[in-house]
């Protein structure tokens, strides 16, 4: 917020930010909770790890990490969305919300972030866990004709897609204490409605307190400038 302010001209200290917010507005900040703990698992279909925990990237379009997380609905019902993001601004450029977690909705999820993109010329490594979906032969058939270089985490090591683990909690926790998603509207839209404010709105820590537009318009070449509306 201080940095929201400082952008209108507004100088205040971070100390005096918060001692308003807290005291006079009775705004507090929302604590996610930590995951549990996880075992290494056994590997299925091995890829070689190429990203090698190298979470940032110089150009757009280089690399991409994917992955699927639950949303529990306050009504009991439950829908899997997949995303990919883009490393190089850690933008969401591909997201899609069903109701059955398949290799089709990977599937689907990818075409539309190759849809979103401008040609892609250079090499473009895809990152993922060793899930039963992403170690698919539907799935990993696809890829070369797209020349994308695959990329898969150790068996049941997350940290090697930490980045991408990092923006599905937050998605998961603002989604459902921010936006208030709940099920009785259309999940799938208010997810999109989400995606668009992450990737035009919501500034990152990781981007000097920039959106990932903002990011991508002040440092990428004018010819990777595209669309933001990466939700479905």
């Amino acid at each position: 917020m201080a940095v929201y302010l400082a952008r209108r001209r507004c100088h205040y200290s971070t100390v005096t930010v918060h001692k308003y917010m807290n005291t006079e507005m009775k705004l507090h900040s929302l604590v996610r909770p930590k995951k549990p703990g996880c075992r290494r698992g056994k590997p299925h279909k091995i890829f070689e790890n190429r990203l090698q925990r190298e979470f940032q990237a110089d150009r757009a379009n280089h690399k991409w990490c994917t992955d699927f997380t639950y949303l529990f609905l306050k009504n009991g019902e439950t829908r899997y969305n997949c995303s990919i993001v883009d490393l190089y601004d850690r933008s969401v450029i591909a997201s899609v919300t069903e109701r059955q977690i398949t290799s089709g909705l990977a599937i689907r999820t990818l075409k539309k972030a190759l849809e979103s993109q401008p040609q892609i010329k250079e090499e473009l490594i895809l990152h993922s866990d060793q899930g039963a979906v992403y170690a698919s032969k539907a799935f990993n058939e696809l890829l070369p004709m797209y020349s994308i270089t695959r990329s898969m985490s150790r068996a049941g090591t997350p940290t090697d897609n930490a980045a991408m683990e990092s923006i599905n909690g937050w998605i998961k926790a603002e989604i459902f204490m921010d936006f208030h998603v709940t099920g009785e509207s259309p999940v799938e839209q208010e997810v999109a409605t989400y995606i668009t404010f992450f990737n035009t709105a919501r500034p990152a820590y990781s981007l000097k307190y920039l959106t990932p537009q903002q990011y991508k318009e002040a440092y990428a070449p004018k010819d990777f400038i595209t669309g933001v509306n990466a939700g479905s």
